[in-house]
């Protein structure tokens, strides 16, 4: 372990110390500020000669900068002779437009893969993409950890009947995701059908195993502006749900997201510190859960070049 090293931008420090703290290694010291225009300077302050770098930076808001600011890092170990720079990226931003869904528009996710690869990085480290096709953009490796792990662990440990519980879907793009929980934690299956009208998306009917009366345990991989999965919640309780927790990896929590969070019938809203959550961001019915211990498990089994699909189970 003496030739990994990690270190971090200002996106997520916090979670960056944390890896640090399960694997028992120092965190990186590296100075990172702007100059008077707002250009961004990076300076690593040790030797990093011939190690295995790894660098943590989640693509959160304000998302340019952070983007940049990890461009800039890569290419500063790049030309200090790092032997390997991994991207560890929590939450991968610019990840919606995966695809050409009309005309004339870019495929950003795409780009994104293209900037990293070319920065300099030789391997990419994710958790819990907006597309699992994502990882072919890329043409270096990337391994793509799921946090659910870390969030059934919790829900396990409530003490939760599982034949009183439905695990829901918000939508028909999760099934596969919900699909996973449903496994660990067992309890029936439901989905919400979203449907777009007049460009204007509304739950329309709640699809599979009967609500009335169960905890529905409702996942999906991000809660941006919370539209959807607050919807999903009001569908879930007009059903006659007695209880309803809401779960996501990353809290992106932008615009609206907090109010209508706030006003939604549900008991918890569970997610993870991909992207840190300040307090003015944070809700009485919020837990935070960390994935450190996943990422710095992962880390290290990268750097000894041993398997990482066990951290997938």
């Amino acid at each position: 372990m003496d030739d990994l090293k990690i270190f971090t931008g200002r996106a997520n420090p916090d979670l960056a110390k944390r890896m640090c703290e399960y694997l028992d290694l120092p965190l990186g010291r590296l100075s990172i500020g702007n100059f008077a225009d707002g250009e961004i300077s990076c300076k690593i302050e040790e030797d990093v000669r011939g190690r295995d770098v790894f660098i943590v930076q989640s693509t959160c808001t304000p998302v340019n900068e952070h983007l940049m600011e990890l461009l800039i890092m890569i290419d500063s170990f790049k030309r200090a002779s790092a032997e390997r720079i991994t991207a560890v990226v929590p939450y991968f931003g610019y990840a919606r437009q995966d695809r050409k869904d009309e005309g004339r528009v870019p495929i950003t996710a795409k780009l994104v893969a293209n900037l990293i690869t070319r920065a300099g990085a030789g391997r990419v480290l994710a958790m819990d993409l907006h597309a699992h096709q994502i990882q072919g953009f890329f043409d270096i490796p990337v391994d793509h950890l799921f946090a659910t792990p870390v969030i059934d662990q919790y829900f396990k440990g409530l003490g939760l009947n599982e034949e009183d519980c439905v695990v829901v879907s918000p939508d028909e793009g999760s099934i596969k995701r919900v699909l996973k929980h449903a496994a660990n934690l067992g309890g029936s299956l439901a989905i919400v059908d979203k449907r777009r009208l007049g460009g204007v998306t509304r739950q329309a009917n709640i699809i599979g195993a009967p609500i009335e009366g169960k905890t529905a345990l409702i996942f999906d991989d991000m809660i941006s502006t919370a539209s959807s999965i607050c919807g999903a919640a009001r569908m879930v309780a007009d059903a006659g749900a007695k209880a309803i927790y809401l779960a996501a990896t990353h809290g992106i929590f932008c615009g609206p997201a907090i109010e209508r969070l706030g006003k939604a019938p549900v008991e918890q809203i569970v997610v993870t510190d991909t992207i840190p959550l300040t307090a003015e961001r944070l809700l009485p019915t919020m837990k935070v859960l960390s994935v450190a211990s996943l990422l710095g498990e992962a880390v290290k089994r990268i750097h000894r070049n041993e398997s990482v699909s066990t951290l997938f189970r």
